[in-house]
């Protein structure tokens, strides 16, 4: 049995739904950082800050966890990545470690940032290396939340996690570059990876949890189609590999079944039905397994 911790924060709504519709629901108890999962492979699961998780798995307190590359990658944590999960507080997605300055500052990229500004951040090492690397000695300040609130009364400079760049803007700022792209990681202990016994529920858990992922915002259409009409519908579907076609029973017609985008629905149908195809069912499909 293996060992799990989820982030708490941000995350924690994306990574609860995530484990349901995977039917490896979490249930929260009175105790809010220990909540019980009814599973066989898994022994405990615990609620952490995302920024404690990777060092937390690579110490080997659990063989398995969830949390951003950025917490990775600052913390310097020795793990293995299982896979990653392509999802953040707003849905799917990408975030990023941008640096930010006033509205009205002519500072157009990192390099313009003058030496010895005061820059705040929740992100010191990573940071650090970056400007470095610029060979730009900064004022590193840590933050402990409401980064973007610093500027330019407090500090010079933001480097601040964000998904669409919204909160900046609203605080006056403006994005002059970026420093690190991020998503959530399913990360391992690298003892744990090497266990047999373990690796298979470790990798079970991964199989389930990137099914739900890969059938989000797709849905499964079935329709019927005469068979003289069966190859303008096919040629119309925009198939993840080729649709599944079968004869019916004593007809002329064909059964056709395909995943498709549900973005695309409300364009494709009225084609499909243009096109000849009958009895058209929409679908949605809970996970795909590759």
């Amino acid at each position: 049995m293996i060992n799990i911790a989820i982030p708490k924060g941000s995350l924690e709504e994306q990574t609860l739904l995530l484990f349901k519709q995977a039917d490896l629901e979490i249930k929260k108890t009175e105790r809010e950082y220990n909540p019980r999962i009814s599973d066989p492979r898994i022994d405990q699961i615990k609620i952490l800050r995302p920024q404690e998780i990777p060092k937390y798995v690579e110490e080997g307190f659990f063989d398995l966890g969830i949390s951003g590359r950025d917490w990775v990658v600052e913390s310097s944590s020795d793990v293995a990545e299982v896979a990653d999960l392509p999802y953040s507080k707003q849905g799917a997605g990408k975030v990023k470690i941008v640096i930010a300055v006033p509205q009205d500052s002519d500072i157009k990229s990192a390099r313009d940032i003058k030496p010895n500004s005061r820059v705040t951040t929740e992100y010191p090492n990573i940071t650090k290396a970056f400007f470095d690397r610029l060979n730009i000695p900064i004022d590193i300040h840590f933050s402990y939340g409401a980064t973007e609130a610093k500027v330019p009364d407090l500090m010079d400079v933001v480097v601040d996690l964000t998904e669409t760049g919204s909160t900046l803007r609203k605080n006056g700022l403006k994005i002059v570059d970026v420093m690190l792209e991020s998503s959530s990681k399913l990360i391992a202990n690298k003892q744990s990876w090497k266990d047999s016994s373990k690796r298979q529920e470790i990798e079970e858990i991964k199989t389930l949890l990137l099914a739900v992922i890969e059938a989000r915002g797709k849905v499964l259409l079935d329709m019927n189609v005469p068979a003289g009409k069966l190859d303008a519908v096919i040629k119309a579907l925009p198939s993840m590999k080729r649709p599944t076609v079968s004869q019916l029973y004593k007809s002329d017609y064909c059964a056709v079944e395909t995943v498709v985008n549900k973005s695309e629905v409300n364009i494709l149908i009225p084609i499909l039905k243009k096109l000849g195809a009958e009895d058209i069912l929409e679908m949605d499909i809970s996970k795909i397994v590759h």
